[in-house]
């Protein structure tokens, strides 16, 4: 009997695998995971509720959330995208529900559901689990795959899986680079940043619904931000930090962010506002009265930045204030010191150079019989469910591809 080995207990790995036993039965199917409990990421993820993916079905669209990987996901994407994970699961007992911000989780707000789903299909499927088991070290031969366990066994298979996750050091993609692959350099994404001015520590737990960002050499992001204890967070910084990972990590994740509080507004759009608020307003103190829909905290904060005392009224408002108060709208820069994880998530860009890699199939293009999915790969999406779902899309590829080759192979 043939046999297929999946190295890695995540998500990408068990979708791989089951989706391989079930197409090709007359396969011995095992994963490995070098830790004590599987799908352990997926127990985290989205709070504990796991984010399973986005209602985003059209597939070049799906593959615009990635800033890697976008190119090479929209074939796969046309193959198994969002609807498909939704039917996937669905069809297997787990109801879904979609968020108004697209995110789908299961109707149970509980990661568990997706686990226990995962274990149940790979159980009926045959698959043989295997938890604490680690592998060494692994080599190519003319009949397929030894792998060398931590613990001193040895597994045979004349197909590999790689499914390791993030490579949050070099360290974790040996097996790849072992095998002759080349890893592109390991640099978180998706963070938070670390702010240490005292006004913005004031504000956490405010958010602004649609701000602009940007960083010298990183580019610019707009969308929600939010205040936090230690800095600034929210959807526009995580994307920020994922389209600009490289280049953070570059700066040592000590740089200047700008901020841009009214980017549907010219700087003369925000000048005449105020202006109007000098003839509207004029009795009424300028630290009460926003312009925009700027929440009032942040409207007196900037206020009081831009050198205007609480007691200053519309109509004593001086030029050279207004100019001052203008920039302050406009571009506020803060001195960004570090970074933290998004909640409990930890993603990375780098992995697996995506050239080396045939993505009709997720089969290696220098090494025969060895395929790869998940953030292994050189892959990272935004928050919202993308990482999981291009998870589910390449381990379903390599599962479909290896189940399809053994069948031609007997």
């Amino acid at each position: 009997m043939r046999r297929v080995i999946v190295v890695g207990g995540g998500a990408a790995g068990f979708f791989g695998a089951i989706t391989c036993a079930e197409d090709a039965q007359d396969t011995e199917v095992i994963i490995l995971e070098r830790g004590p409990q599987f799908l352990q990421k997926v127990r985290i993820s989205g709070g504990g509720r796991c984010n399973v993916t986005h209602n985003s079905f059209d597939p070049r669209e799906l593959a615009r959330a990635y800033p890697r990987g976008e190119l090479e996901l929209i074939g796969p994407y046309h193959r198994f995208q969002a609807e498909d994970t939704i039917r996937w699961f669905e069809s297997r007992g787990v109801d879904l529900k979609a968020e108004a911000d697209g995110r789908i989780f299961p109707k149970s707000d509980s990661s568990q559901t997706i686990i226990d789903c995962l274990l149940c299909a790979a159980k009926a499927a045959g698959i043989q689990m295997f938890t604490n088991r680690g592998v060494a070290d692994v080599r190519r031969s003319d009949s397929g795959f030894t792998l060398q366990l931590n613990y001193g066994n040895t597994f045979q298979c004349d197909k590999l899986l790689l499914a390791t996750g993030g490579c949050r050091t070099a360290a974790l993609g040996g097996l790849a680079v072992s095998l002759g692959h080349t890893l592109e350099p390991p640099v978180p994404s998706l963070f938070t940043f670390h702010v240490n001015s005292e006004w913005v520590h004031l504000l956490a737990g405010v958010s602004v619904a649609d701000v602009a960002v940007s960083v010298p050499g990183a580019g610019v992001q707009r969308g929600p931000l939010l205040f936090t204890h230690w800095g600034v967070s929210g959807p526009v910084v995580l994307r920020l930090s994922a389209w600009g990972a490289r280049a953070l990590h570059e700066f040592n994740y000590s740089f200047p962010l700008s901020i841009d509080w009214l980017p549907g507004h010219t700087d003369e759009a925000v000048r005449s506002a105020l202006e109007l608020q000098v003839k509207s307003q004029a009795a009424k103190a300028i630290a009460n009265c926003p312009i925009g829909k700027l929440p009032a905290r942040l409207w007196q904060q900037l206020v009081f930045l831009s050198g205007i005392a609480r007691e200053i009224r519309w109509a004593a408002l001086s030029r050279s204030a207004q100019h001052s108060l203008v920039r302050r709208l406009k571009n506020t820069e803060l001195a960004v010191t570090g970074k933290s994880l998004n909640k409990d998530e930890f993603v990375t860009c780098g992995g697996v150079r995506l050239s080396e890699v045939d993505f009709k199939t997720m089969a290696s293009q220098i090494c025969p019989g060895l395929y790869f999915a998940g953030e292994l790969l050189d892959i990272d999406g935004i928050t919202g469910g993308f990482n999981f779902q291009a998870a589910w899309t390449t381990g379903w590829i390599a599962g479909k591809a290896m189940a399809r080759r053994q069948r031609e192979q007997t």
